[in-house]
């Protein structure tokens, strides 16, 4: 098993694998945790063609239950992990999936920021009313599961400037940012729009 120490001094292991075939094609899976009875680890997807000599495309997708799992509406998460799948097929890379839930706060926490946001507040009010981060995701384990894949150079695949700016001065480097495009629904304009305007996110809408 291969081991991964991230900067926060927690070691991953490379706990198991296997070939997993989904819509978008054949993919190896591994599971990266402290130990093998962890039931939320870090999750790696990796096309069986990956070249890491040569400029991988990469998503560093964050946990979203209710976008990834249910669909929602109120953000683009889950219709931007399935572009991501797409692309990664196409372009023979790698899907990072962590294990942070909705920014960071967690699916309780995320729930009750959403029970503020029908009431008026956007999501950045909603999780400070809370005492929580407005982003509280950290990416070193991202940057270490990639040092494992012996991955140094790759396409990032975001439209967020402190996911860029995660990989600065590590190993490894962004040849090129690419944008996810995911037009905007009615139900998340509003949340799009704040991500635009007050965080910075490349988004065009």
């Amino acid at each position: 098993m291969t081991e991964v120490k991230n900067s926060s001094s927690t070691t991953l292991v490379r706990q198991s694998e296997a070939l997993i075939p989904t819509p978008h094609g054949d993919f190896n899976m591994l599971a990266f945790a402290e130990n093998e009875n962890d039931l939320m680890p870090h999750i790696a997807l990796v096309h069986p063609e990956m070249n890491p000599q040569q400029p991988v495309s990469v998503r560093v997708h964050s946990e979203c239950i209710t976008g990834d799992l249910f669909g929602s509406k109120r953000c683009d998460c889950g219709e931007q992990l399935e572009e991501a799948l797409r692309v990664i097929s196409r372009d023979k890379g790698v899907l990072l999936y962590l294990r942070q839930e909705g920014r960071g706060i967690g699916i309780i926490n995320k729930l009750k920021a959403y029970q503020l946001q029908d009431d008026g507040l956007d999501t950045i009010q909603a999780n400070l009313h809370l005492g929580l981060e407005i982003d509280g995701r950290h990416y070193d384990i991202a940057i270490d599961m990639l040092r494992d894949l012996s991955i140094q150079n790759i396409r990032l695949l975001t439209n967020n400037p402190e996911k860029v700016e995660a990989f600065q001065g590590s190993h490894v480097n962004i040849v090129e940012r690419v944008p996810l495009i995911i037009p905007p629904q009615r139900q998340n304009l509003g949340y799009l729009q704040t991500k635009r305007e007050q965080m910075g996110h490349f988004l065009d809408l």
